[in-house]
């Protein structure tokens, strides 16, 4: 999910009640939900760097208790400091000599926990989404991804902004009328935007299911074979016809990805064997509507292995479930000098496309979101690779 979700989602968390048992929990946990995004720090080292490592060894549970660690340490060191600053300071008088630094009692080790916990809920969010991660790496290196919430969820964005903001309102209001203030506020809202949260999930869950059922029950003409000789039948039954009969092919495996404001409308990608085919599904009512874009597998070869290997290839191939894969012809004369690439006369193509993010609104003729190319000279040899056009440094 995108960083605010995160931050949200965990002083939601701390407001359930948790801040009531520890210090420093709202402002741990706030900072916890997002923490383990450090990686995206990689990228100073080049977007094919960034790329293989995001969501890497910070998005895992081994992970998970060095950062919480750090974290908890990072706020020991605050506490410290602001101990010593009231300590040099002047009271003005014994009450606030004698008065509390904190609103809860200083719990280091229930604060532990709780950093762990808003962590998890960085994976839990993460997981929804359909990029996926791998929190058994390094053991296990496998990609899991539930594709239900889309990156940016703007329902949930709502319920945890108004979870945190409408307690404040009413705090401001109790003040202006001289009623007694509470030391904390908003469990109840809270503790309902996550319930909300976990019931908005079962629902897309649902739906998700159902976009999966529909794409996997479509059929698809074979595009490359001409099919069977049609089978001998009576001139009163049927009338004679030349052209054999269509070869259609059954789905294999689909993936279907979240439209970001409805939990009806999914953008589906259907693997037939040799091609991929997009559609968009409408859950309501249970339509089907296949898109021009159906996009050929490439027939193996030295050049696309070549482009497998590299880099850039291995980690493509290791995150995306139903990679599409595209080797261009070689460019020379005008197309070269139009590419920039001082090196790109002569070279192969091979382009790297992930499905969950080139339908629906993401779609664009040119360019989809996460596009990788590698760049193979006549030889065989990668000589660049891009990620969203951006080149990697050669080291």
């Amino acid at each position: 999910m995108e960083p605010v979700t995160h931050i949200l989602t965990g002083a939601c968390l701390a407001r359930t009640g948790l801040n009531r048992r520890a210090a420093y929990a709202t402002l741990t946990m706030a900072l916890a939900a997002e923490f383990p995004d450090i990686d995206t720090l990689w990228d100073l080292r080049g977007p094919v760097e960034g790329f293989t490592h995001h969501r890497g060894i910070t998005h895992t549970f081994v992970g998970l208790p060095l950062e919480a660690a750090i974290l908890v340490a990072a706020v020991y060191g605050l506490h410290c400091w602001r101990r010593a600053r009231v300590a040099h300071a002047q009271p003005a008088n014994d009450w606030q000599r004698h008065k509390p630094l904190t609103a809860a009692p200083v719990r280091w080790g229930l604060l532990y926990g709780f950093t762990l916990l808003a962590l998890l809920s960085h994976l839990l969010l993460d997981y929804t989404n359909n990029y996926g991660l791998r929190p058994l790496f390094p053991f296990n290196p496998h990609w899991y991804a539930a594709s239900i919430v889309f990156i940016f969820d703007p329902w949930i964005f709502a319920v945890l902004v108004a979870a945190l903001v409408v307690p404040l309102i009413f705090k401001l209001v109790s003040s202006e009328i001289g009623a007694p203030q509470q030391a904390f506020r908003g469990r109840g809202w809270a503790i309902a935007a996550l319930l909300g949260m976990v019931a908005w999930w079962t629902l897309r869950e649902v739906q998700h299911e159902r976009a999966l059922q529909l794409a996997m029950a479509q059929t698809l003409a074979d595009p490359q074979a001409p099919g069977p000789a049609a089978p001998p039948c009576d001139a009163a039954e049927c009338a004679p016809s030349d052209e054999p009969p269509p070869l259609y092919l059954a789905a294999e495996r689909a993936l279907a990805s979240p439209d970001p404001i409805t939990p009806f409308r999914w953008s589906a990608a259907t693997d037939f064997g040799p091609v991929v085919q997009m559609s968009e599904i409408d859950t309501r009512n249970g339509a089907v509507v296949a898109g021009a874009n159906t996009y050929a597998k490439p027939l193996q070869s030295a050049v696309l292995e070549a482009a497998e290997a590299s880099p850039l290839g291995r980690a493509y191939l290791d995150w995306s479930p139903m990679p599409v894969l595209n080797v261009s012809r070689p460019l020379d004369g005008p197309a070269a000098a139009a590419s920039g690439d001082p090196g790109a006369e002569g070279s192969i193509v091979v382009t790297f496309r992930d499905p969950r993010f080139m339908g629906g609104w993401m779609h664009d003729n040119h360019r989809s979101a996460l596009t990788g190319a590698v760049s193979l000279n006549a030889a065989g040899r990668v000589v660049r690779q891009t990620m969203d056009g951006r080149p990697e440094p050669q080291r």
